[in-house]
């Protein structure tokens, strides 16, 4: 069981060219990667060091149409048991609960304003834990979504997160951090803008040098939609979109 239960534990892109993104990515991020699964189903994971922090696959058949996106799991003792909580929570299930053999138990599911997401009861002991901003892991996790007040009461709701510090961004309203369990936020959501059409969430991948990141996107044909700019605490954030379309984020520090 992770130590703070509910929480993300993994992440994972769905793309139109598994090999063009691999390579984008251990560009961009620093990753090294992996092959795993059989022939029938190809799955590469992407480790900073020697540990694994996502995967990528192509778009399975009953998603296709879906433009690629990165995903995150969230930790559920009993995914069955979970599931169904966010159906009942007013969420919809998108793909019913089922094996990997030897990984675990997971489910897909959207938040009732949309936003998708996973739940896993993963097989296996949990790796050590790393230090905030480790370059190659998560370090932030953003919900845009239809109403932020509605959606924080759903993610505490099923999952006990917490509310930290409200950051007023002004004309954009409140930017809400949340805890899924310790001491430190490790998110944030907010109302999305008009323009904006469906709520999703925003993975912020820690990088070392976040212009150097920046370059790097754009080198291998990545657009930059916003920054690189700086948020509370002193690190610097970007937004950006890879070649075939999933929206990422960057947050590192300016050297």
């Amino acid at each position: 069981m992770p130590a703070n239960p509910n929480k993300f534990v993994w992440y994972e892109l769905m793309t139109s060219d598994v090999d063009a993104a691999e390579a984008f990515y251990k560009s961009v991020v620093g990753w090294n990667s992996e092959p795993w699964g059989g022939p029938d189903m190809r799955y590469i994971i992407m480790k900073a060091g020697e540990t694994g922090v996502a995967g990528m696959m192509a778009t399975p058949k009953e998603a296709e149409g879906m433009k690629p996106a990165w995903v995150g799991y969230i930790y559920a003792d009993n995914v069955d048991a979970a599931t169904e909580g966010v159906r009942k929570g007013g969420g919809n299930v998108l793909r019913e609960p089922d094996d990997i053999p030897d990984v675990g138990r997971f489910s897909v599911v959207a938040d009732p304003q949309g936003a998708v997401f996973m739940l896993i009861t993963p097989k296996g002991e949990e790796g050590a834990p790393v230090p905030p901003m480790t370059p190659g892991h998560i370090g932030w996790h953003e919900l845009m979504a239809t109403e932020w007040e509605t959606a924080f009461y759903f993610y505490s709701n099923q999952f006990g997160w917490t509310k930290d510090e409200p950051m007023d961004m002004g004309p954009m309203g409140v930017y809400q951090l949340f805890r899924t369990g310790g001491d430190n936020a490790v998110g944030g959501m907010m109302t999305k803008p008009a323009q904006i059409e469906a709520p999703y969430w925003l993975y912020y991948f820690n990088v070392e040098d976040i212009d150097k990141a920046t370059e790097r996107a754009l080198e291998n044909k990545g657009q930059v939609i916003m920054g690189p700019m700086q948020v509370p605490g002193g690190s610097w954030v970007c937004q950006c979109i890879d070649p075939q379309g999933a929206l990422f984020a960057l947050v590192g520090a300016r050297k």
